[in-house]
C-alpha cells in the first residue's frame, strides 16, 4: 500500500506518538511518501530507521492509495492542496486542538490505521470552491475546502463588496469583508461571524458578511452550482483575498469569480464516525456544568 504523509511542527512530547505511527505503517509494509517540508522535521535519531521517499507540492499523487495528515485542521487543509485533483483519500490524525476535519485522536490512531489497511472505511466526499480571476492568484492552488474571503487589508475603513449571483445583483456589502464558505467550512470562520452550520452533503455555499455596517444584512445560503462574482471598492487601494489559509493582496482592478471545483476532497471516515457526532463532541452539545 502506498501512503503519503504530511504534518506540522511537533514537540518532544508528540515525537513518540508520531514515531509509533511510522512503526505501525512499517509493520504493514507500506511504501511511504513524505512531503519534503515534513521530512525536514523527521531528521532526528528517532526516525533514522524508517525508510520513505519524498515528494514536493505540485507532484502528482495519483499513485497513492491513501494520505495521512498529522496535525490539526490547518494541516489537513494544507494536505488537500498537495493532493488536489488526484482525490487521494485522506485520513486526518489530530495532534492539534479542535479538529472538525482531523477527527482521529491519539487514542484512536492504531484502530484507525488497522481499519485503513483492512479497507473498513467509507469516503466522505466534500465539495470545494474554485477561484477564477483575470490575474494569476495562488497559481495552481486556486481552490479551497473551507472558504474564500475578501477582507480589508489592515485598520483602514470598511470596504464595499458588490456581489452578484449568476450575473444578477444581490447586494453591496458595506463591511470589513465577506466570506464564501463551503458546507465543510461552515464550522470555521463563517461560524465565528454568525454563519449557520450546514451539513456537508447539502450542495450549498454560504455567504457571510464580516462586521457588516448594516445590521439587517444576514448570511445567505445559495446552491453550489451558482457562480458568484465580486467588485470591491474602498478608500484603501488594496485589499486581501484568501483561500483557506493562503492570502494575497490585490487591488480593485482584479475580477473575482467563484464556482464549485470540478474535483472533491475525499475524507476517510470510519464506520462509527458521523458528522452529527463530531458536532456534538467538538461543540460540547448536551453538556451541562451543573451535572
Amino acid at each position: 500500500m502506498k501512503i503519503g504523509i504530511h504534518g506540522k511542527d511537533f514537540n518532544r512530547q508528540s515525537a513518540d506518538f508520531i514515531k509509533r505511527i511510522f512503526e505501525l505503517l512499517t509493520q504493514q509494509k507500506a511504501e511511504l511518501f513524505v512531503s519534503n517540508k515534513y521530512e525536514k522535521l523527521l531528521r532526528g535519531t528517532a526516525f533514522k530507521n524508517f525508510k520513505w521517499k519524498t515528494y514536493e507540492p505540485g507532484d502528482s499523487l495519483k499513485k497513492l492509495d491513501a494520505f495521512l495528515s498529522i496535525g490539526g485542521d490547518g494541516t489537513l487543509l494544507e494536505s488537500i492542496t498537495h493532493i488536489g485533483p488526484a482525490e487521494t483519500p485522506v485520513l486526518g490524525i489530530n495532534t492539534g486542538r479542535l479538529g472538525f476535519l482531523a477527527t482521529i485522536s491519539g487514542l484512536e490512531t492504531e484502530r484507525a490505521l488497522k481499519k485503513l489497511f483492512e479497507g473498513s472505511y467509507s469516503l466522505d466526499q466534500r465539495a470545494m470552491i474554485r477561484l477564477e480571476s483575470n490575474k494569476k492568484l495562488f497559481h495552481k492552488l486556486n481552490f479551497a475546502l473551507n472558504d474564500f474571503t475578501v477582507l480589508k487589508k489592515d485598520s483602514s475603513s470598511m470596504i464595499t463588496v458588490h456581489t452578484y449571483i449568476d450575473g444578477e445583483y444581490l447586494n453591496s456589502y458595506w463591511a470589513d469583508g465577506i466570506i464564501v464558505s463551503t458546507p465543510t467550512g461552515s464550522t470555521g470562520y463563517s461560524l465565528s461571524c454568525g454563519g449557520p452550520l450546514v451539513i456537508p452533503r447539502s450542495g450549498t455555499f454560504i455567504l457571510t458578511p464580516v462586521s457588516a455596517h448594516n445590521l439587517t444584512v444576514r448570511p445567505i445560503v445559495i446552491p453550489d452550482y451558482s457562480e458568484i462574482t465580486f467588485e470591491v471598492e474602498g478608500r484603501s487601494k488594496n485589499f486581501l483575498v484568501s483561500l483557506d489559509s493562503r492570502t494575497a493582496i490585490v487591488d480593485k482592478s482584479v475580477k473575482l469569480k467563484l464556482k464549485k471545483e470540478s474535483f472533491k476532497a475525499h475524507l476517510i471516515k470510519l464506520d462509527d464516525q458521523t458528522y452529527f457526532k463530531t458536532l456534538r463532541q467538538k461543540l460540547n452539545w448536551g453538556l451541562d456544568i451543573r451535572n
